[in-house]
């Protein structure tokens, strides 16, 4: 017989004010790019030194400075070009990948143009 035994963790202080903050729609879109800015940062980082370079290794062989290398890796950075991030995925054997989603909320514009009319011309018979 296998018994499970799920031990909830206590809620912190910040637990509760987070989800009181999180109610806030312009905090929440705040909070919710910070998280993708992380996961921007931690992925370089580890693809690094899963690699065995240093940031003054990898900078040299992207062709850039560490610094630039620094920040592509600090969570708080938005300057991330497309460029930039080929580069550093193709010196680190990684793929570049970038999702657009439409927001679930709005409909997306439609392109096409309405459907047309057409008349069927009968023909005569003589």
């Amino acid at each position: 017989m296998v018994v499970k035994v799920s031990i909830m963790k206590p809620r912190t202080t910040f637990d509760i004010y987070l989800e009181q903050q999180l109610k806030d729609p312009d905090f929440a879109e705040r909070f919710k790019k910070a998280g993708e800015a992380w996961d921007v940062a931690l992925k370089l980082a580890s693809l690094r030194k899963i690699s065995g370079l240093s940031q003054k290794e990898l900078a040299k062989r992207v062709g850039t400075s560490q610094q630039q290398i620094s920040r592509l890796e600090s969570p708080a950075y938005e300057g991330h070009s497309l460029s930039m991030l080929r580069r550093v995925a193709e010196v680190l054997g990684a793929t570049l990948y970038v999702e657009i989603q439409p927001n679930r909320q709005r409909k997306l514009p439609v392109v096409a143009e309405p459907k047309a009319i057409y008349g069927v011309k009968k023909k005569k018979i003589a």
